[in-house]
């Protein structure tokens, strides 16, 4: 099963009628592995992808939605690669106990936290993660956290790889209210 979905975690097995200790037994025996608490993985997996700590996190925070530098880099823009994972959540929801991956919660509300989500299955898990014009609106929105460079390398680099179009990025502009902001950014874009 661990084979086949993924990341795994007791409550999934408990849902398919297999008890928890089954999976501590496996764990005790070296089959499993547990990169962080309450996530459980092949020990001998050697089918890592290039976003196996966004699919520990999607797990451990299925609420979560994958933002920022986190999704720049899932959508391969810029040069950005984050060492924590940046996802979202509402303003008042449970901050979660994560012990691995580092993450970096930011809060967000309204329409800010819920336009824009994609959902992608990556070995059978389903990853949340911000398009790429909403995450290049939310760079301009967070720039004092990521960097004005970030967001406007995200900016340039999304526009080059035709990832977004103007009119997406106007749309979330005004969503994230960054509009006047952005606007000379791409007024000067070719």
């Amino acid at each position: 099963m661990v084979r086949d979905s993924g990341p795994i975690r007791p409550r999934d097995l408990e849902k398919q009628g297999i008890s928890r200790k089954h999976l501590l037994r496996l764990y005790e025996e070296g089959l499993l592995h547990r990169p962080g608490r309450g996530i459980y993985v092949l020990a001998e997996q050697d089918d890592f992808t290039e976003h196996q700590t966004l699919l520990e996190t999607a797990k451990q925070v299925p609420d979560g939605v994958v933002c920022l530098l986190s999704a720049l880099r899932f959508h391969n823009i810029g040069t950005q690669n984050p060492f924590e994972v940046w996802i979202t959540l509402p303003p008042r929801a449970w901050r979660p106990q994560v012990d691995y991956p580092p993450l970096r919660v930011m809060r967000m509300s309204g329409a800010v936290l819920t336009e824009g989500v994609e959902e992608h299955r990556v070995k059978g898990v389903l990853l949340r993660v911000y398009s790429p014009g909403k995450t290049v609106a939310d760079c301009f929105k967070f720039r004092n956290k990521v960097g004005l460079d970030v967001a406007l390398e995200a900016l340039r680099e999304a526009r080059r790889t035709r990832k977004v179009t103007m009119d997406d990025l106007w749309h979330y502009a005004k969503i994230d209210r960054v509009a006047n902001v952005m606007r000379p950014y791409l007024e000067s874009l070719p």
